[in-house]
């Protein structure tokens, strides 16, 4: 195997690819690249056995073959060489040789029958979405997806095609995030599938905000999507996502509208005196204003006022700081309304003026 290409055309692939890659890795071959040179065109592969993303690039192919070459320090050689400069790659025997001007560099090589094969995408569904549609549906609601919970089916995003929509929905038990794509996307029939949070990070990379159509196939175990010449595949989490619906509160009648950004801002700095473990903040709701307080066990103490509009007498009732700022940054529009029914009872946080995505955050005893 032996090949040339530009600096700038080889990393843009592999810095994209090289965030699959495991730094501990279970088996050795996982974590190199696999590096595949026929026809004119080079691919370059990394998984983690869970999440697969596949990158093709044009280069000069001198004679065709594939082998497994160590993907972080591929990435660093790459990275560092001077920009505009070509590079030469050359196999010898179970080394690969890379030059680029003056310099020289050996790479240990694995063959690359140990490279694992992807298992095969069986299609039942092939939909095409907007590139940006896509991102800010994974944007509005990743962030409440849970991080190593025993509830595996919490540790990834729910994508739920009904009735010709596309809803996405994450919950770490604390809290939910719900947004709605009002397009309506091409599907046969209702169906829920459950990326994983690496696969879920790794698309929120990939997309920018550009309104290309990006094709998705929706397999019974995986899920695929095809970006230009990057290609993402994800196993999917095979369990049954709770009843998110049942989780939205109802009946909720006392409303709190604040100016979004100032709320944020106020937030954040009362956040500065929270309890760093808990980061629990007070709000108390009263003639027509929100008092934000914060204690931590140095007895230092935040409090922030700001004007509020309100249609009931008072309420005081505990946040995670932390969730309240998330759901937040993720609503659009100058005002928000917090909808509660009392201290005690989960708050649903939305833009006045509408939007696409709710937020539940539930309450903390302080």
């Amino acid at each position: 195997m032996k090949f040339s290409i530009e600096q700038a055309a080889l990393l843009q692939p592999i810095s994209q690819v090289i965030g699959v890659v495991e730094r501990r890795q279970t088996l050795p071959v996982l974590a190199n690249f696999l590096v595949s040179a026929q026809g004119g065109q080079l691919s370059v592969t990394g998984t983690d056995m869970e999440v697969e993303l596949i990158a093709t690039v044009k280069a000069d192919i001198q004679s065709d073959g594939e082998i497994t070459v160590p993907a972080r320090k591929l990435v660093d050689i790459v990275r560092k060489l001077p920009e505009g400069s070509k590079i030469t790659f050359n196999l010898e025997g179970d080394k690969l040789m890379v030059s680029s001007g003056r310099g020289r560099y050996t790479l240990a090589t694995l063959p690359a029958t140990e490279f694992p094969a992807t298992d095969q995408v069986e299609t039942l569904e092939l939909i095409k979405i907007q590139e940006v549609d896509l991102k800010k549906l994974i944007e509005k609601t990743s962030f409440s997806m849970a991080n190593q919970d025993v509830r595996y089916y919490l540790n990834g995003l729910l994508f739920e095609f009904h009735d010709g929509s596309l809803t996405t929905v994450a919950t770490d038990g604390h809290r939910l995030a719900v947004c709605d794509l009002d397009k309506n996307i091409d599907v046969a029939q209702d169906r829920q599938m459950i990326v994983p949070r690496k696969g879920v990070l790794e698309l929120l990379r990939m997309l920018s905000d550009n309104d290309d159509a990006v094709e998705i196939a929706l397999g019974k175990n995986h899920i695929r999507l095809v970006k230009g010449s990057m290609i993402f595949t994800s196993k999917l989490i095979d369990g049954r996502f709770p009843d998110y619906m049942a989780v939205i509160p109802k009946g909720t009648d006392r409303h709190i509208k604040l100016h979004r950004e100032s709320f944020m801002l106020a937030l954040q700095r009362a956040s500065i005196l929270s309890n760093e473990k808990y980061k629990g903040v007070r709000l108390e709701a009263s003639d027509d204003s929100i008092k934000i307080v914060a204690h931590n066990p140095q007895h230092e103490e935040a409090v922030e006022e700001l004007e509020a509009e309100l249609n009931f007498d008072q309420v005081a009732i505990g946040f995670n700081v932390t969730y309240l700022l998330d759901a937040l940054s993720a609503i659009e529009g100058d005002t928000v309304v917090m909808a509660l029914k009392d201290a005690n009872s989960s708050c649903l946080i939305s833009s006045e003026a509408g939007g696409r995505d709710k937020h539940v955050v539930m309450p903390l005893k302080l």
